[in-house]
């Protein structure tokens, strides 16, 4: 079983509450993410809150433009602090990422934690050497970049 890691950290020059408004709301998903990658939420919950337990169902293309069922789960929140998405349905075989904010130095630092398995054995583990890994930091590039000019952070990736 090959699994990896993406990790990513960002300084955000704006109040925990603030923060924690925008990333725990379902809504704000389709802002974040590349528009190529044809995300659209299916599930009628899209303007709640996150809570534990919240099943959210989703359509994105993330290979040539083909729509992929993804549906995650919300399986640990402690508001203000983390909150964990889980695929129960989509391209990865294990997908587990952690959302954690903490407050610093005035501001706040998110930190993406992302552990992932792509599908079929050694030939997931080449599609992510030739492009699964780029995609993924691809994606959280542009999020960076979004949250950045949303709350107009002094540009601090770690």
């Amino acid at each position: 079983m090959a699994f990896y890691q993406l990790k990513k950290e960002q300084f955000i020059n704006a109040s925990l509450e603030e923060v924690w408004d925008f990333i725990s709301s379902p809504k704000n998903l389709k802002h974040i993410t590349p528009p190529h990658m044809g995300f659209d939420i299916t599930s009628d919950n899209k303007d709640d809150k996150m809570y534990q337990g919240m099943i959210i169902s989703y359509i994105i293309k993330p290979i040539l433009g083909i729509p992929t069922k993804w549906v995650t789960e919300i399986t640990h929140v402690v508001p203000k602090k983390y909150f964990v998405d889980e695929q129960r349905i989509g391209p990865y075989k294990l997908w587990h990422h952690q959302h954690i904010l903490e407050e610093k130095n005035g501001g706040i630092y998110m930190k993406d934690i992302v552990t992932y398995e792509p599908p079929f054995g050694f030939l997931g583990a080449f599609a992510n050497y030739l492009f699964i890994k780029k995609q993924l930091n691809t994606i959280f590039n542009y999020r960076f970049n979004i949250v950045n000019n949303m709350f107009r952070t002094s540009a601090n990736q770690v």
